[in-house]
């Protein structure tokens, strides 16, 4: 039983938990008007195959993925996405800049955040589309599904010593 915690071990550092992070708006203050989001943002570092994360009234705010002009102009330009659960989870799938507004009418009080996503750091040279972008993200989810596996056997090892 003991070669099964070593192998979670050793599995559990050849992943990269890190890869799958989401990363929750504004944290514990939301998604709401007033907030520096330039300062949250930067002090955050995104990855491909990592989630942006938006929480906020529903029916009040809502999230629209624009293009720079759009953020720079609080406008619709470029419109790549719109969200409006309230708690959404948007997927950061490609290494660019992304740039996000509130449509109602917020943006102009603040309610706008630009990302950078940077490439997974063992597939840096990567622009994440096409055929290479759906490698990196299938190696992500087998990444992730890694570590789950060798949590969940480490925690099963460890009890079967307790």
């Amino acid at each position: 039983m003991s070669w099964l915690l070593v192998v979670a071990v050793l599995a559990g550092f050849a992943v990269d938990p890190s890869a799958a992070t989401d990363h929750i708006v504004g944290a514990n203050h939301g998604w709401n008007p007033n907030i520096n989001y330039s300062l949250w943002s930067g002090n955050q570092t995104f990855y491909v195959g990592g989630l942006i994360s938006f929480r906020y009234q529903k029916g009040t705010h809502n999230v629209f993925e624009v293009n720079e002009t759009g953020y720079d102009n609080c406008t619709m330009d470029g419109v790549a996405g719109n969200w409006t659960s309230g708690k959404d989870f948007i997927p950061l799938p490609e290494a660019r800049r992304y740039y996000f507004i509130c449509g109602n009418g917020f943006c102009m009080q603040g309610m706008k955040v630009a990302i950078t996503v940077h490439p997974l750091r063992h597939n840096a040279s990567s622009n994440g589309s096409g055929a290479q972008g759906e490698a990196s993200a299938a190696a992500l989810r087998t990444r992730s599904a890694a570590w789950l596996a060798a949590t969940a056997v480490a925690v099963a090892a460890f009890g079967a010593f307790c």
